[in-house]
């Protein structure tokens, strides 16, 4: 067993030892340094800190810990792609016949196999490759990343801002095309104004408007929605995708809004001097103060003055009976509202009613201030939008001009646009309408005259089929007396099969057969589809 080295020490030796190390825990006295100079950290357990006694370690270090000794023979080099180390000038004996290289033979020649080979023709001899052998370690062995030269993703960065910069370019052109159309059409059919005395500001693509492509793509995710059914896939708002940043590291600044990480919540705005339209998260606050909170605040706020009051009512424990009182109250609170403002107007009048506002006032400037940005998007000042369905909306697919389920007939739904009740048809117009109503009345007309012409079919000529399963002869004749004799010899047969003890010993057979004795067989055959087989014996 391994043990640690521990030289012999005094009383007070040890008292000191103990007395340093709770300084180093407390950070009163500086941390133990090793060999190379690395502080070792104080709270390390001793039996891991301690070097074994085979190591003969003379300073503390954690050197022991890790893989001290290390085979010289690996290596974590990598070949050397592509390499060639000699060109030959002529055909050697034992080269590859393809390519004439020394290093493979015609085998395991990755060159194009030539019409004749450098062998016969002695000419274009490919060199020797560079072939090496590396002895790697267990890590070596697996390490998939070994021999990537990281030097080549430099590719894909580049391929990427090219792409970046050709939709910028696209862009900006688009940009200058509508710029065109629009002053065209201020100036008529006259001279088209040259591009180039806008400014610089005016033909640049307003950045919102390029991020704006980006905020759209969070509403159309593609994700499986679970269902009591057993799930179905299809395009529903996802309003947190793995891409979005946490709003904790959208600032990074110290004294920034400050993030509870328990209840997970940064009641004010993280980045308040950038723009609102490029940035999603806006602060806790704002969702408290906008939106149902507001409703649900009011809410709260009248049951606890209900209870107050004496009703008996609780949100958390009741919250049906809760919302209801609250419903009935605002309507309540609505119809004397207006029945005092009935009275006062029969008591006083109403002047707004008497004269009719000037037109200067009623179409006149407001005092509401509401502010733009470049691209002409309210910043402040407008009221809040209706959001969303979570469904697709004024979506057309295959050529439709409208969507699936505007049109209803026999019980099927269908599009508007051309009358079809198969959801993924393509769109055939007002053609596609007129070719199923030329159809509908073929098909009336095709059984209406089925309908009229009664055809009776003829009918079918019985066949008198022998016992013996061919057409019964004409001149077939059975004579009665034979078939008397032919029945009670078909008796006395199964009798002998159905009693054991009858059975002789020497069994006689007769092949000739006369169709008296077919017709006992057919007679006394019992049929399985019988229902009187069972009282025949």
């Amino acid at each position: 067993m391994a043990t640690a080295s521990v030289a012999f020490k005094s009383r007070e030796d040890h008292r000191k030892q103990l007395e340093l190390e709770e300084a180093r825990k407390a950070g009163l006295a500086p941390a133990e340094v090793d060999e190379d100079g690395n502080a070792i950290n104080p709270h390390i357990p001793q039996y891991m800190s301690s070097a074994p006694w085979y190591l003969k370690a003379e300073r503390p270090s954690l050197k022991h810990q890790k893989k001290w000794k290390s085979d010289p023979n690996y290596s974590k080099s990598w070949y050397d792609r592509g390499a060639k180390i000699y060109q030959a000038d002529k055909y050697r004996k034992g080269a590859c016949e393809n390519c004439g290289a020394m290093t493979h033979n015609a085998n395991f020649c990755l060159e194009r196999p030539r019409k004749l080979g450098a062998k016969w023709t002695n000419k274009h001899i490919a060199p020797d490759e560079k072939i090496e052998t590396f002895e790697l370690d267990y890590d070596g062995k697996r390490d998939r990343w070994n021999g990537f030269d990281a030097a080549t993703y430099a590719r894909v960065i580049e391929r990427y801002e090219a792409r970046h910069e050709a939709r910028r370019k696209y862009l900006k052109e688009q940009q200058l095309k509508k710029l065109q159309e629009k002053n065209s059409k201020q100036n008529g059919e006259g001279e088209v104004s040259d591009v180039e005395e806008y400014d610089e500001d005016a033909l640049r693509v307003d950045e919102a408007k390029v991020d704006e492509s980006k905020q759209m793509d969070f509403a159309k995710v593609e994700k499986r929605v679970r269902t009591t059914g057993g799930g179905s896939t299809g395009t529903v708002r996802n309003l947190r995708i793995r891409e979005d940043i946490a709003k904790y590291l959208l600032n990074l600044d110290v004294n920034s809004a400050y993030y509870d990480p328990k209840t997970r919540s940064m009641r004010e705005d993280p980045l308040p001097d950038v723009d609102p339209n490029e940035k999603f998260y806006l602060g806790d606050n704002q969702y408290r103060m906008s939106g149902q909170a507001l409703e649900f605040n009011q809410l709260n706020i009248h049951a606890w003055e209900a209870f107050e009051k004496g009703q008996d009512i609780h949100l958390q424990a009741v919250p049906s009976q809760a919302e209801s009182l609250y419903k009935n109250y605002k309507i309540i609170k609505e119809k004397l509202k207006s029945r005092l403002k009935d009275t006062i107007m029969e008591k006083y009048g109403n002047a707004a009613t008497e004269e009719e506002m000037p037109r200067e006032l009623l179409l006149g400037q407001s005092e509401r201030q509401v502010e733009y940005d470049r691209a002409g998007r309210v910043i402040k000042g407008l009221e809040m939008s209706i959001p969303k369905s979570k469904y697709e909306e004024d979506i057309y697919i295959n050529n439709h001009t409208s969507v699936w389920g505007s049109w209803w007939k026999d019980h099927q739904w269908g599009y508007k646009c051309c009358q079809q009740t198969i959801k993924n048809s393509y769109c055939t117009g007002t053609a596609g309408i007129e070719a199923a109503e030329a159809a509908a009345d073929l098909m009336r007309a095709n059984i209406s005259r089925k309908e009229t012409s009664e055809d009776v079919p003829a009918p079918a000529q019985e066949k008198n089929l022998a016992t013996w399963g061919s057409d019964v002869p004409d001149d077939l004749i059975i004579d009665q007396k034979k078939l008397a004799e032919a029945l009670k010899k078909e008796d006395k047969r199964k009798k002998e099969e159905n009693d054991e003890r009858k059975r002789k010993y020497n069994v006689k057979w007769d092949d000739e057969i006369t169709a008296e004795d077919m017709e006992a067989y057919r007679m006394k055959k019992i049929h399985r589809d019988d229902p009187m087989k069972e009282f025949l014996h």
